[in-house]
């Protein structure tokens, strides 16, 4: 379908369409009481008023007539049906007509009896009144003797009143969205525009070629879509993969409607498919159909690139902005701020921590400028950063646990050289930027260039707690993953579930903390079925995603004999987490109750000699609180002998009479 331009409207050009409707409709009504003057032998004057055939392109109504090739018996017949509508005194002319004073609407019968140049083949299902849905047929006993009636849609159209057609209301949105602001995004809009041109312009192709927009940064794919669409005049709706229907019969009539559309009002199409990466058979069934059968302008948002079996697909990648671009998008953000000497280097930092899209960084700009508005204790430097760490946590928290960060480096009791492990830890996350990208390490290869780390030792020795004081010390949120729980029995699904988790954390500077990985990285099985060789590629593509990540992720092991060598060659850092010894459970102990807490005689050197981790001890001190506040008593060594009875029934380890000796 060859769709002519839509006009520039004004109020006169409006007025004039509309008026040039009226005359139109005239003109039928004309012919009409003519008919029935002459059947009663009483035929009409000829009109004081000439009725001509309007030129093209010059109202609503022609353009509808070209744009869907309506022959003149079309055309009246769609005026027909518009005209009682703005007039019922037409119903008294239908009945007059009939001899049937309940007919008051017009029908196809009505048509061929009144009209010139009747043609039985436009009430065909695939004319064009049918086709595209421009009349509706009721219920009747007759197709023919059926009641008439002009699509909403269509009236509205033929009046200047541009909507949607409601049943495509319940599933397509208007979009809005920023400019495209960086170089390599507009230059996707240059290649996907002069694709559609070529395209349109030659004669080998009959439809144009679906454009589909891959990559994790949904913003900047409805900005690039956006950028498009308005260049090339038309008017973008999105309409979200995860609420198709099913049935092929109703994505047929939103492709007919959506075609239509495009014709009435130059509307163009964006398949989100980012909201389900991973959708059911049924519903992959319904996006590759309804991609198939558009004929409207269709762009397609996916996060990985999907294929179709006909249609022919043209992909852009659409990648992050580089550093450089990130630098320039937070200077633009920040233009507005008589902040440069206060940010001493900020942007420097945020480039270096966080990835964050144009979007991101727009309404961190705006959430920092507000935060710095109601806490006039924080620095804009620190209203800057933590409105970059919320960018993550809507698609995080759905996803892993969120972990306080509140220890500090004098809360966890470590021997030296395994302190000093996490301080690197900590200095390779802040100097990332620097190495990798001034001092050109990152040119050299980009492999292993993500910050991975391994924390060994058995429960309650630390480990948790050492990514809570990196994440302190870091100013970064702390994510906790059950790896046992993203472990999925059906092959594909664990790299599935570890996509998302990476994906939702890569903008945001987050700390990944990995627990239980000996749930997935035991020793490298023999690969005797599928499912043997699905367990060790769940665990290679978690190590490349981990060397990929801008973070940090960190992985916690009770066992740490159980990993494969292999495996653990990978990791940068690997931390052995040390039962602690007697003076380092004193020194626990003396960290265990906060400074409100009323004490009495505590004697921690005696504590110390209790043979439990550190988590253990948290517990036994909480426990030992609660039985001192129900005594109304300051905590003492008696309640904590008998908190302790209680944590070792549940660790089923039985106390030795030297741990507790002296107590009380």
């Amino acid at each position: 379908m060859t769709v002519s331009p839509i006009p520039i409207v004004n109020n006169d050009w409006l007025k004039s369409s509309q008026y040039d409707l009226f005359i139109e409709i005239s003109r039928l009504r004309f012919t009409v009481e003519q008919k029935i003057a002459t059947r009663k032998g009483e035929p009409l004057e000829s009109p004081t008023t000439n009725f001509p055939r309007l030129p093209i392109i010059d109202s609503y109504l022609n353009l509808l007539c070209t744009n869907f090739s309506l022959s003149n018996f079309e055309r009246d017949i769609l005026l027909l049906c518009a005209a009682i509508e703005f007039d019922p005194s037409w119903g008294e002319l239908f009945a007059e007509i009939t001899g049937d004073l309940k007919q008051t609407y017009p029908t196809f019968s009505l048509a061929m009896s009144l009209l010139d140049s009747g043609d039985w083949l436009a009430f065909s299902p695939a004319a064009n009144l049918r086709q595209w849905h421009l009349v509706e047929i009721g219920v009747g006993n007759s197709l023919t003797s059926s009641p008439l009636r002009i699509n909403e849609r269509i009236l509205h159209y033929l009046m200047g009143d541009q909507h949607l057609d409601e049943r495509l209301l319940k599933l397509c949105e208007p979009i809005v969205a920023n400019p495209v602001q960086i170089e390599s995004h507009r230059q996707i809009v240059k290649q996907a525009i002069a694709t559609w041109i070529s395209v349109s312009e030659s004669d080998e192709y009959d439809r144009l070629p679906v454009l589909q927009l891959c990559g994790e940064d949904v913003a900047s794919k409805t900005e690039i879509a956006m950028e498009i669409c308005r260049e090339l005049g038309l008017t973008l709706y999105k309409v979200s993969a995860n609420i198709l229907p099913n049935d092929l019969s109703h994505l047929q009539l939103i492709a007919q409607l959506c075609e239509r559309e495009y014709t009435l009002g130059m509307m163009a199409l964006l398949l989100d498919c980012d909201r389900d990466e991973y959708p059911q058979p049924s519903q992959e069934t319904a996006i590759s159909y309804l991609t198939e059968i558009l004929n409207c302008p269709t762009i397609i948002s996916s996060q990985s690139r999907r294929r179709q079996h006909q249609r022919t697909i043209m992909t852009f990648d659409v990648r992050s902005p580089s550093i450089p671009e990130q630098q320039a998008l937070w200077e633009k953000a920040l233009s507005d701020l008589d902040v440069s000497d206060s940010l001493n280097g900020s942007i420097h930092q945020l480039v270096s921590y966080f990835n964050l899209s144009p979007t991101h960084i727009y309404n961190a700009s705006l959430k920092a400028k507000s935060l710095h508005q109601k806490e006039s204790s924080h620095t804009f430097h620190q209203s800057l950063w933590l409105a970059c760490r919320t960018q993550s946590r809507p698609r995080l928290n759905e996803l892993a646990q969120s972990v306080e960060t509140t220890a500090n480096w004098e809360d966890l009791i470590l021997p030296t050289k395994e302190k000093i492990v996490l301080q690197d830890i900590a200095a390779h996350v802040r100097q990332r930027l620097t190495v990798y990208e001034k001092w050109g390490f990152a040119g050299r290869s980009r492999r292993g260039l993500g910050i991975s780390a391994l924390f060994a030792g058995s429960s309650g020795t630390g480990k948790t707690m050492a990514a809570e004081v990196l994440g302190n010390e870091l100013q970064l949120d702390v994510y906790r993953v059950d790896l046992s729980s993203v472990i999925d029995k059906y092959i594909g699904e664990t790299e599935k579930n570890l996509k998302r988790i990476f994906d939702a954390a890569e903008g945001g500077g987050v700390i990944l903390l990995f627990d239980e990985a000996d749930a997935l990285f035991g020793k490298r099985t023999e690969v005797k079925d599928s499912h043997d060789r699905h367990a060790n590629v769940g665990v290679s593509y978690l190590l490349q995603r981990m060397e990929a990540y801008r973070g940090l992720a960190v992985l916690t092991t009770n066992l740490k004999n159980s990993l494969d060598q292999a495996f653990l060659r990978r990791l940068r850092f690997v931390i052995q987490f040390p039962f602690p010894d007697a003076e380092q459970r004193a020194e626990i102990w003396r960290r265990a109750f906060p400074k409100q807490t009323p004490i009495l005689d505590l004697d921690y050197i005696k504590l110390g000699k209790l043979s439990v981790a550190g988590g253990n001890i948290r517990n036994i001190a909480l426990n030992s609180a609660f039985i001192a506040a129900d005594r109304n008593e300051p905590v003492q060594m008696k309640h904590i002998l008998q908190a302790a009875k209680i944590e070792y029934i549940k660790l089923e380890k039985p106390m030795m009479d030297a741990e507790v000796k002296g107590w009380v």
